[in-house]
């Protein structure tokens, strides 16, 4: 098989392909990423019944990960839609922050929400009140969407006890510092926040969201009529608290079969999915059942694009790439700032080209870990900054192969070219700031 430069260079090739067949020529999404499967494969060389078996499982992986929770998801958000329930949650979050604070407060919302969460679970969650929030407030739809995809991807991959950063840990021998890797976590988290913001604001003004189905919203002399903030809140509330529940839990090396079942995210978002139908219901059983196959009909083209992202992800995962960045790292004798930027390189690298942030930081601090005693990296602080310098690799960048770039493209109304033109760049952005800190910190403090 190919490998070293000549395999990165056909990995470039590849998402080069993809952006090249989505923008010029429209292709579909999920036809552009099958095509680039077969071009990488076959370029690389990879024997081609591990090429199809590749693909088969990167497509099937994901789908069983997140496939029932954008339908359990999507009917939360139609309901809500529908129901008034995601208009009464805007109504009340512009009555507390006000009109210019709508895009801080749903990237707070959203880095929030993603500490327990997975992000794609969250933006699914979330997606709803961006529409809502932009109708009441007339900020462009296109930036609270970009702060809260962003808030969510911020926490995802710097503040245990989400999966990645709590697996990094783990794989450094760090697990017993998680108090400072939080405290440095947050304490990141929150000029990246900022940033993130402004950059939503100034790149969110530029996309005009051209909204398929639009959507219902009430008549004013309707607004009586809008269900509760209760009963608005608990289809999302809940999911997110029995997820967060059951990390915490596991956080505190508690196990329990039902806490871990009722916490799975297939399972929080189902009963949500569940509690939704029930408290904001129409008046006619027809219009339910209406609503509820306008869910499958929304939840469809992103699962099959979404799908097709993994299959692309599979492939590049059957490429030498791991093998070569391991021997890259090894190889490296240079200063400990130096060790920093490797390491961010090569999280940013394995983000890149396999999409999946959680599994770049797994692999990433798998191969740091054999060299930790080498380096005499052994105080909570060294410790902390790797972990997070990991994340901020991990970030960088999301784009084609990333399931979440297909969720917040998807659930945005965002296009593709549209999705790769903001929020990839401004996700390129947060993890040099994460790098940038991670420097600073350990050239102040270590």
């Amino acid at each position: 098989m190919v490998t070293g430069i000549p395999l990165l260079l056909l990995i470039l090739a590849s998402i080069i392909l993809i952006v090249f067949l989505t923008s010029r020529y429209k292709l579909h999404p999920f036809l552009a990423l099958v095509i680039a499967c077969f071009f990488l494969g076959i370029t690389v060389k990879i024997p081609l019944p591990e090429l199809v078996k590749s693909m088969e499982k990167g497509f099937g992986d994901i789908m069983s990960y997140i496939g029932m929770i954008v339908i359990f998801g999507s009917v939360i958000g139609v309901f809500l839609e529908k129901s008034g329930g995601a208009m009464k949650i805007a109504q009340s979050i512009i009555k507390y922050t006000g009109e210019k604070k709508t895009i801080p407060a749903i990237s707070l919302i959203g880095s929030v929400v993603s500490i327990p969460v997975f992000c794609d679970s969250g933006f699914i969650l979330l997606s709803g009140l961006s529409d809502k929030m932009s109708r009441l407030s007339n900020v462009n739809k296109s930036s609270l969407s970009l702060a809260l995809a962003t808030g969510l991807y911020t926490t995802h991959t710097l503040v245990p006890p989400t999966p990645g950063p709590i697996a990094a840990a783990g794989n450094i021998g760090a697990s017993g510092y998680l108090g400072t890797i939080i405290l440095f976590g947050i304490a990141f988290s929150i000029p990246v926040l900022l940033i993130t913001q402004f950059l939503s604001k100034k790149l969110g003004k530029k996309i005009i969201i051209d909204d398929s189905l639009p959507a219902e919203t009430p008549k004013e002399d309707n607004i009586l009529s809008l269900p509760s903030l209760t009963y608005a809140l608990i289809p999302l509330v809940l999911p997110i608290v029995l997820i967060a529940m059951g990390t915490i839990l596991r956080f505190m090396s508690i196990d329990s079969q039902w806490v871990n079942f009722v916490s799975a995210p297939i399972v929080a978002i189902f009963i949500g999915a569940i509690l939704a139908m029930i408290l904001l219901k129409p008046k006619t059983a027809s219009n339910a059942t209406n609503w509820f196959v306008d869910a499958i009909k929304i939840s469809g083209p992103i699962l099959i694009i979404t799908a097709a992202g993994g299959a692309f992800g599979g492939v590049l995962k059957a490429t030498p790439l791991a093998d070569y960045v391991a021997q890259w790292m090894v190889s490296g004798d240079s200063g400990d700032v130096l060790i920093l930027i490797l390491i961010f390189i090569i999280a940013a690298v394995l983000k890149s080209a396999q999409g999946s942030s959680t599994s770049a930081m797994v692999i990433t601090s798998s191969l740091l870990a054999p060299i930790l005693p080498a380096l005499g990296w052994d105080s909570a602080l060294q410790f902390a900054i790797a972990v997070l310098v990991i994340g901020g690799g991990a970030m960088t960048v999301s784009h084609f192969n990333d399931s979440y770039f297909w969720v917040v493209s998807q659930f945005s109304g965002m296009s593709a070219k549209d999705t790769s033109r903001s929020f990839t760049i401004i996700t390129g952005i947060q993890g040099l700031v994460v790098l940038t800190l991670s420097i600073l910190t350990w050239l102040l403090f270590v």
